[in-house]
């Protein structure tokens, strides 16, 4: 379903739209750059996207680049280039596969510990790549672009330049429609993931991108128009490369944590079972992982995209694993103050001296919760004569921090696991109203694609929620078992407690 490389960046796509810094117009290009990039023809296709105000925008737009998710055409004539630009002959092959739809299987009897792929640099697209249009990419790095949305304008440009690209054949093999929440619609997006919150995390990613986009077309898209002509750089077209670049940018540690697109080992797919991830070998000066179990020939060979939950691989490649799967799966858990609270601004004002605010997410796994979640629940139910305390709370709540974080409260456990609690069992109440009324959810569409898309996304989301909920339901059991033991323990206490009054009596 997803073909991509291990990621190492962020969840969220960093906000790149602070002030670019203004440079002088360039007058002066090459007549020969202008002729080199091909027209972009549009064949008629309904995309929608959302704008902050709900408002629907239907642009009548495809890419025209990319080919299917599962062609294998494309995949064939980009290994042959790759071959023929110096890509060492290969042990594994592109087919259709079960897990995603496409991906490389092995050829031959493959070991344990043996290194694969060997992808050389100069095969590999960075933020020093050459650009087709070397005027273009001197106006981003003299505007101090960051690698996402240099890169992102990168695909963009060799695209539009098609067979005059020298990564034309890569990105012809590229899917036209990536698989990524940013190509689900708001509506799709709240009827959906409802009850999840990687529905904010993608609202966010969202208008992160559409940010980014704006601020690069105010800045120096309209005062380059011979560079950057809106017919292809535009927002639909920014919607693909992002999704291209979340589902497959690698971060290589071994290349100074050098962000790049890494052309046939990004036909991988991911694996739970796995953890074996993409680096650049100096030894064999290419771009490598090694296998941590044997394959046989006929075998799919599987990395890992990292420790991941199945909301952030629904978030950035568009599936979800099969439920219980995942040792890395986590669901996020919402905490909030009581705006009741006569210490309501006081400990929001110590949370925003961390970095926190008064709406608080935190990863809960099946194997428990973080500390700085019960720093943040102390903080919550804490009363006024702690209010000493609050910034020691506060900081340990907080992920950026040094402070120590393992502190304790004998006096308010009780309240904070009650609290931990109430939150976990409002967020079940959500997510099983979702699951209970997921079959009474309106598919009456009149295309068929349409039909066959909202049962995709449909079942994608309740393969989430089951996920989530699951986590959700065995911290609800164990919140409940600590507050029983603590209420039979105060009993116990009390009764040895009136046994030794009845005693002296």
């Amino acid at each position: 379903m997803a073909e991509t490389s291990r990621s190492f960046y962020s969840t969220l796509i960093p906000n790149f739209s602070k002030p670019i810094s203004s440079i002088r117009r360039t007058t002066s290009v090459s007549t020969n750059t202008i002729l080199k990039r091909n027209s972009i023809s549009c064949s008629s296709i309904s995309t929608t996207t959302t704008s902050n105000d709900n408002s629907i925008i239907t642009a009548n737009k495809k890419i025209p680049w990319g080919c299917d998710v599962d062609s294998l055409e494309n995949a064939s004539l980009l290994q042959s280039w790759l071959t023929e630009s110096g890509l060492p002959e290969q042990r594994m092959a592109i087919r259709k596969v079960d897990v995603g739809e496409r991906g490389l299987v092995a050829l031959k009897n493959i070991r344990k510990g043996e290194k694969l792929l060997f992808v050389p640099p100069s095969l590999v697209i960075s933020a020093d790549s050459e650009w087709s249009c070397p005027e273009a990419g001197e106006v981003l790095k003299k505007n101090s672009v960051p690698d996402w949305p240099l890169l992102a304008t990168y695909l963009i440009s060799e695209a539009s330049y098609m067979k005059s690209s020298r990564w034309s054949n890569y990105i012809s093999a590229l899917p036209r429609q990536p698989y990524s929440l940013l190509y689900w619609t708001r509506s799709e997006l709240d009827t959906y993931l409802v009850a999840s919150q990687i529905r904010e995390r993608a609202i966010e990613r969202i208008n992160n991108v559409t940010g980014t986009y704006e601020d690069l077309r105010l800045r120096i898209f309209s005062k380059y128009p011979h560079l950057f002509p809106e017919e292809v750089f535009n927002m639909e077209t920014f919607k693909w490369s992002f999704g291209i670049l979340f589902s497959r940018l690698v971060r290589l540690p071994s290349l100074e944590g050098r962000n790049a697109l890494v052309p046939w080992a990004d036909m991988l797919n991911h694996s739970c079972d796995v953890e074996t991830f993409l680096d650049y070998d100096k030894s064999s000066k290419g771009i490598v992982f090694t296998t941590d179990r044997p394959y046989q020939p006929g075998e799919q060979v599987f990395i890992s995209y990292g420790r991941k939950s199945n909301g952030e691989l629904l978030l950035s490649y568009g599936f979800v694993p099969r439920e219980g799967t995942n040792p890395s799966d986590s669901v996020e858990l919402l905490l909030s103050l009581d705006k009741s609270d006569d210490c309501y601004g006081e400990k929001v004002e110590a949370l925003r001296r961390h970095g926190l605010s008064a709406f608080q997410r935190f990863p809960v796994q099946i194997t428990g919760w973080p500390l700085e979640l019960m720093a943040y629940a102390y903080l919550a139910v804490s009363p006024p004569s702690m209010s000493g305390q609050f910034e020691e709370m506060a900081a340990a709540a907080s992920n950026i921090t040094t402070s120590k974080k393992d502190m304790r409260y004998p006096e308010l456990e009780e309240q904070a696991l009650q609290f931990i609690l109430d939150s976990c069992e409002s967020s079940i109440s959500k997510y099983s109203k979702f699951l209970q009324g997921s079959g009474s959810l309106d598919l009456d569409v009149t295309s068929p694609k349409q039909i066959n898309r909202k049962l995709f996304l449909k079942q994608l989301a309740i393969d989430l929620c089951t996920s989530e909920r699951r986590i959700l339901f065995r911290s609800q059991y164990i919140l409940r078992r600590k507050l029983r033991d603590m209420k039979s323990g105060e009993l116990q206490g009390l009764k040895i407690l009136n046994g030794f009054l009845k005693f002296f009596n």
